[in-house]
């Protein structure tokens, strides 16, 4: 598993619907870009000026809205995941 470094997120990326409400199903270049997922790993958080480490907003688990184009995108024994800074994250979702 990927341990992310400083203030950095490892999120399990859900993907974007293939249908509409209406039954219609959307071809691949018709999706948006996926902007929700679930984070699987957090690091320890950034430094302060002073050496000291910053608490992260969010945890293991948390589901998250994220900007659209934020992170890297890589690939771990066959899973896909994004790896973000949590200034990318936008929102919890509850």
């Amino acid at each position: 598993m990927l341990k992310p470094l400083g203030d950095r997120v490892v999120v399990s990326v859900e993907e974007e619907q293939e249908e509409t409400v209406g039954g219609i199903v959307l071809a691949n270049n018709a999706k948006q870009k996926p902007q929700q997922g679930t984070i699987v790993a957090v690091g320890e958080g950034a430094l302060s000026p002073e050496g000291k480490r910053l608490p992260m907003a969010v945890k293991k688990g948390d589901k998250i809205l994220y900007d659209k184009y934020a992170g890297s995108e890589v690939k771990v024994n066959g899973e896909d995941y994004l790896v973000l800074h949590e200034k990318d994250i936008m929102a919890i979702v509850d």
